[in-house]
């Protein structure tokens, strides 16, 4: 007596065979590379976006040059324009002979002096920094500092009269002093237009972008600034032409730097909030 055994339904069962038409190679293929030969899902319509983010997405360059990026990159670029143009002028003008304008400082001495401003700037920076930004904000400590360039550049000529008449001595020593100073405080406007750039950026991941425009400005100001304050600065020794030449020039890019900052909010924060 031969008992019959009951056939499975493999597609009852749960199970799904591989259809004999398949060819040899396809499924050595899908053997060795793991393709599937189920269908691809579909995406969902209704699929859930979250807007967070898609907010915190890098934006294309387009999208960066808002009011806010422009605004601060025209600070920066203007600021970083007067500082290597004044940088440039400075050991100049020390070297340059009394009779021509100048002081008649010999290397060692200005070195020694650059030297010496350098360290002064950095330690004050570090201790009271943060104490005048969060007393005064970020604007008001950025326009002070541009705005010390006027009597920096006033006490080019006044030192160099000074010393024509009373030689390098007592009376021309507190002018660079004084100068020196100053300078402390146009230092400081960076940190503050730092500030100023994150918070311009439309969103988190947009930073670096928004970082690296006002950079390109700035480094394109930074090659102007010293090239023409030096050439003007040679024509003004010239004879025959205006030995202030230099100076209106260097006060017009002062007033333009502090044209730039106020176009800039009282604090950081401000544009922050409005993210």
């Amino acid at each position: 007596m031969m008992l019959k055994t009951p056939s499975l339904d493999h597609t009852k069962c749960g199970y799904k065979s591989v259809s004999t038409k398949t060819p040899l190679w396809e499924l050595i293929k899908g053997g060795f590379f793991g393709q599937s030969y189920s269908k691809p899902r579909q995406p969902l319509s209704n699929a859930i976006v979250d807007p967070g983010e898609v907010k915190s997405k890098p934006l294309p360059l387009r999208a960066l040059l808002t009011s806010k990026v422009l605004s601060v990159t025209a600070s920066y670029a203007t600021t970083g324009l007067f500082q290597m143009g004044f940088n440039s002028i400075l050991p100049v003008f020390y070297a340059t002979p009394i009779e021509l304008g100048g002081l008649s400082l010999d290397p060692p001495r200005i070195g020694a002096l650059l030297a010496a401003s350098g360290i002064i700037q950095g330690i004050f920076q570090l201790l009271f920094y943060a104490r005048l930004n969060d007393r005064f904000g970020a604007r008001a400590v950025h326009i002070i500092g541009i705005s010390s360039g006027i009597p920096m550049i006033i006490l080019f000529p006044v030192a160099n009269a000074l010393a024509r008449a009373y030689g390098i001595g007592m009376a021309v020593w507190p002018c660079v002093a004084v100068q020196l100073t100053l300078k402390t405080n146009l230092i400081m406007c960076f940190p503050c237009i730092s500030l100023f750039v994150r918070a311009a950026a439309p969103n988190r991941a947009s930073v670096g972008a928004t970082n690296g425009i006002a950079q390109v400005a700035v480094a394109v100001a930074r090659i102007v600034g010293p090239a023409s304050t030096a050439s003007i600065f040679s024509y003004s020794l010239q004879e025959g032409h205006n030995a202030w030449s230099i100076y209106y020039f260097m006060i017009a890019l002062v007033f333009l730097a502090v044209g730039t900052a106020l176009l800039l909010p009282r604090d950081p924060s401000v544009w922050e909030s409005s993210q």
